[in-house]
């Protein structure tokens, strides 16, 4: 079992873990406001079947960036744990390059993320405004992962899905990872219509696939009934073979244990033939971010 989306972080390298705790989109998080070192998260994997994990980004500094990979990797090094690193680069920015040639110094780099989300909603606005993923530059600039076969981590709402598949089409030799698959935050009949209208966009689009994670975002709890609905929802869009788990650890260790967490996943997808099964939990990470 491949667990696809997690983070290691020490207080010191993150600003937003110092100082008052302030509202973010997963609410209170004075419990895990403090370090999570890879010792910790292999403990909390523990008896849970994981094999390999990819290290996301985690919002250091935007200079930061390769000294986050770097620190990473360096982990890894000394204890064989993630086995790739999703890292960050500013797209925004006239030619990215630069920054992607620095990160390439680093092996376990595997992907990018720039989280491109914007909502009406102040506090779970990340992205400066709405149109990121049609603006002419970032278009430009992720295609340049192609030349690094490197992925992109997608983070969108699903009022910016029309816009992200055209991101995906200007962007053909790039595979995207839909992060979350599309942060569902309106549960209401509106809500998930728009959301299914979005990911039905998304789906059209062959070079994207949907990472099955971080759905306690918005309700703050671990809800199997929910993420059995998400996870079905999900994969009649895109097929198995196009989604993949990830863990979102720690910030789901706020009302989860990883067990309980997995345990909601496998119960999720019970029902689906055995390679299904596979193709969620291990050959579509192992594919899309290239861990032998």
């Amino acid at each position: 079992m491949i667990d696809a989306h997690h983070h290691i972080w020490l207080q010191k390298d993150l600003p937003w873990l110092l100082g008052p705790e302030q509202p973010r989109i997963f609410g209170p998080y004075a419990a895990i406001k403090r370090d999570y070192p890879i010792a910790e998260y292999l403990d909390d994997i523990k008896g849970s079947g994981v094999t390999k994990s990819v290290y996301v980004q985690a919002n250091w500094a935007p200079n930061w960036a390769a000294d986050e990979a770097a620190w990473v990797q360096a982990v890894s090094q000394d204890c064989g744990w993630p086995h790739a690193i999703v890292a960050y680069a500013d797209f925004t920015v006239d030619d990215v390059r630069p920054q992607l040639d620095r990160l390439s110094r680093y092996g376990l780099v595997r992907g990018i993320r720039q989280q491109l989300h914007w909502h009406k909603k102040p506090m779970y606005r990340f992205a400066p405004h709405a149109n990121l993923p049609s603006d002419p530059a970032v278009q430009r600039n992720i295609g340049h992962l192609a030349d690094y076969n490197w992925s992109f981590d997608l983070q969108v709402f699903s009022s910016q899905m029309t816009a992200a598949a055209e991101l995906a089409d200007a962007c053909p030799q790039v595979t995207f990872i839909l992060q979350h698959a599309g942060m569902l935050e309106d549960q209401s009949d509106a809500g998930k219509k728009a959301w299914l209208s979005g990911m039905k966009s998304l789906a059209k689009c062959t070079n994207v696939v949907s990472k099955l994670s971080a759905f306690g975002t918005f309700i703050h709890r671990n809800d199997p009934a929910f993420i059995a609905s998400m996870v079905n929802d999900t994969v009649k869009l895109f097929g198995a073979k196009r989604c993949l788990f990830g863990s979102n650890f720690p910030i789901e260790k706020l009302w989860t244990s990883y067990g309980d967490l997995v345990a909601a996943f496998r119960g999720a997808t019970a029902a689906l033939p055995k390679p299904q099964q596979k193709a969620i939990f291990e050959d579509t990470a192992a594919r899309v971010y290239r861990l032998s």
